[in-house]
This record gives C-alpha cells, sequence and structure tokens, in this order.
C-alpha cells in the first residue's frame, strides 16, 4: 500500500470515530494502533470477566444433556453473497434467510456473517485452542437473535448472539470448496474493497447438522472491539480439512488497514474467570420439541 493511500485510510479512520486497533502482527512502534493487551483501554469490555477466545481443556468440558442438535435454515440454499476487506478482515455477509435454531438457544438467530481466521505460511492461525493446541484456521458464522435488527441491539442482551465455531485441521488433500472462497478472497485485497460470491451454498464449507451434533458451549465475547459480552459460543468438535497449499493462499490474498498482509488474526486465547465450559451429549436430543424451552431453560440456569 502506498504511503498517500495509507494515510488517507488513517485520516478516515480518524474522522469517522473508527478505533485503532491492531493484531498483534501488525504492531510495531511505527503504527499507531493498540494492539490487544491494550485493547480495553478504548473499549473497557475488553477487559471484561467473559471474553474471547479461550482455551478449551477438553478434560474439564461438563458434559450436559440439555444441549440438544441444530436446525441450520438455509444452509442448503444457494445464495449470492457479498465479501468486504474491512481492514481487520473478510467478511462474507448472509441473507437473513440463513437462520439458526435448537443448540439450546433461547429462540431463532438469524446469521449477519461469516469470516475467518488464520495464521502466516502455513503456521496455526485459530482463535480458539483446544487442550493448548492452536489450529490451523477457525471459521465463524455470526447470529443475532429475533427480533433485533443490529449486532448493537444484541449485544444488550446477555445471548442476544450465537456464534458457530469450525475449526481446520490440516489435511493431505484440499478442502473441495474452500479455493471458491480463497479466490473471492483475492478480489478484496485492500481496506475497503467488495467483491460478490455467488452460486455459494454455507454446505461446500461446513457439514450438515447430523453430523454437527458434538460441541462445546460457554458464555463469552466478540473477538474484536468492542469484546461484546453476549456470545453464546458453540465450537464443533468435528474439524474441517484445509491442505497447506490452502493455507498459504489465504495469508498471501488479503490486506490489513495498516497495508501489511493479513496474517495471523486471531486474539490471543483469554481466561476462563470461572466460566463453565459444556459439552453435548445425546440425551436433550432424543427429547419432544415441546421440551426445547426446558433444555434451554437449564443451560441459561447454569452459565
Amino acid at each position: 500500500m502506498s504511503l498517500s493511500l495509507y494515510l488517507l485510510n488513517l485520516l478516515y479512520l480518524q474522522t469517522t470515530g473508527t478505533a485503532l486497533w491492531c493484531y498483534d502482527a501488525q504492531f510495531s512502534c511505527e503504527e499507531a494502533c493498540r494492539d490487544p493487551d491494550h485493547w480495553s483501554g478504548q473499549f473497557p469490555s475488553c477487559g471484561g470477566l467473559r471474553q474471547s477466545p479461550i482455551n478449551i481443556v477438553t478434560a474439564k468440558a461438563h458434559s450436559n444433556s440439555a444441549l440438544p442438535p441444530f436446525n441450520f435454515i438455509g444452509h442448503n440454499d444457494q445464495i449470492n453473497i457479498s465479501l468486504d476487506n474491512t481492514g481487520h478482515s473478510a467478511q462474507f455477509s448472509l441473507p437473513h434467510s440463513v437462520r439458526l435454531s435448537g443448540g439450546a438457544l433461547p429462540g431463532i438467530y438469524r446469521a449477519e456473517n461469516f469470516h475467518f481466521h488464520w495464521g502466516r505460511e502455513g503456521n496455526p492461525g485459530s482463535e480458539h485452542t483446544i487442550d493448548g493446541e492452536r489450529l490451523p484456521m477457525e471459521m465463524h458464522i455470526v447470529h443475532i437473535k429475533e427480533p433485533y435488527g443490529s449486532l448493537a441491539e444484541a449485544e444488550h442482551d446477555m445471548a442476544g448472539i450465537a456464534l458457530l465455531a469450525f475449526l481446520f485441521e490440516e489435511s493431505a488433500d484440499d478442502h473441495p470448496h474452500l479455493d471458491t472462497v480463497i479466490e473471492a478472497l483475492g478480489r478484496v485485497q485492500n481496506n475497503g474493497s467488495s467483491s460478490v460470491l455467488v452460486n455459494f451454498r454455507l454446505t461446500d464449507i461446513v457439514p450438515a447438522a447430523a453430523e454437527l451434533h458434538s460441541y462445546y458451549r460457554y458464555v463469552g465475547s466478540m473477538t474484536t472491539p468492542g469484546c461484546e459480552q453476549a456470545v453464546s459460543w458453540t465450537v464443533f468438535q468435528r474439524t474441517l480439512p484445509v491442505s497447506s497449499r490452502q493455507l498459504s493462499a489465504i495469508a498471501t490474498k488479503c490486506r490489513f488497514w495498516t497495508g501489511k498482509a493479513m496474517m495471523d488474526n486471531f486474539r490471543p486465547t483469554q481466561p476462563l474467570d470461572g466460566r463453565v465450559v459444556y459439552k453435548s451429549s445425546s440425551g436433550c436430543g432424543l427429547l419432544q420439541p415441546n421440551l426445547t424451552l426446558v433444555c434451554s431453560f437449564y443451560i441459561l440456569l447454569h452459565i
């Protein structure tokens, strides 16, 4: 990125009141931005007691039969979606027809967007870690509870936002549909650029609900400023494949608002601070539909 373009970005962020925050990979003495250790100076919630991501210690996760399977709505629909480089990530917007229910969530949630977190040069870049291990990549699908009209409205409800996290594990073979996403990332290289991904299905990337019955659940926050503590997190146990070639390609496609290559775009794990991580089991999945609210109430009482 040229100096003039960088200065224009800097001026835009200052005039719009958007805070200059960045990831560890971007931070240097030459950059006027706050690294994750200092986000809370401008965004107080980032220093709260329910922050994300976390390290999930599998042996300490509490098995909970009140965590039933999910119902994904619109995941198999063929849709055209917009893609934007926000300066911090590449965000794929989803239509409101993509929705979510079940999973002991207290209501129906509509999808807002999905995005990825990755490392650099094949190094791990997931946000959540499992037993201390950072995986190659992580995908988040962001949902807000109906009838809220925006994330800003939903953040005032402790269960206003539902985030689904899918962890990727390196495989010898390519993910069969990820190249389409990688190609789209290449069309939004710089901050503010946008494109359209046509004829896309979420099931091209993530499995059907029937294959995602095992997951971890905890209460937490958004992983970027302002770190709103209104998120019901679901981290699926099943990993998705990604090849080393695809990992390397993803890390070369986009640039941060500073002009640096968009790599290591993950927040360090945060203290659990007394929270309990639950893992699903088969019990509630066998209940009749009219007992779904009982399951949801049980979960809310115990988190």
